[in-house]
């Protein structure tokens, strides 16, 4: 199994987990822990435009991070379902020089990473999955039930 193919597996399989915690958040996503954590929306909003930061660096071989704001709840996780699928499309339709070039992700015009293709992929799925742990984390203090993710929660004995 080639990293590509197995990158593939992972994030057809991570998929309905992420939206299994999205769509267990209640609409308002004003909560946030702490003063220096990232508030719910931001949470999601993150996890939905790096979709499309993906989607960027697969075709272009960069993503420009702009600060938008984020949209409704039922829109993010609209966005971001279609965009994770149109993200596996063109992951699978890589060829092996374009899984090998160099990625680039820019804030304000500055390079902030630049990795190989496969590698720039395994690092945000990484970071998605790191967020989606946080929203896990807000779900039960924001009034939401935490769904089962990689086995049971106390609210989702089932898998």
């Amino acid at each position: 199994m080639t990293l590509r193919e197995f990158y593939l597996k992972r994030a057809k399989a991570e998929l309905p987990v992420f939206l299994k915690v999205l769509n267990a958040l209640p609409k308002e996503l004003t909560y946030k822990p702490h003063d220096r954590s990232p508030s719910a929306q931001q949470l999601v909003w993150t996890l939905t435009y790096e979709m499309k930061a993906l989607i960027d660096v697969v075709n272009t071989g960069k993503a420009e991070w702009e600060n938008l704001t984020p949209p409704g709840l039922d829109e993010m996780i609209a966005m971001y379902e279609k965009w994770s699928t149109e993200l596996l499309e063109k992951v699978a339709a890589l060829d092996e020089a374009s899984q090998e070039r160099n990625a680039q992700f820019l804030y304000q015009g500055h390079v902030v990473m630049e990795k190989p293709m496969m590698e720039f992929l395994w690092d945000f799925m990484f970071d998605a999955i790191h967020h989606r742990g946080q929203l896990s984390a807000y779900l039960r203090p924001m009034g939401g039930k935490v769904p089962s993710i990689y086995g049971p929660s106390a609210d989702d004995p089932g898998m």
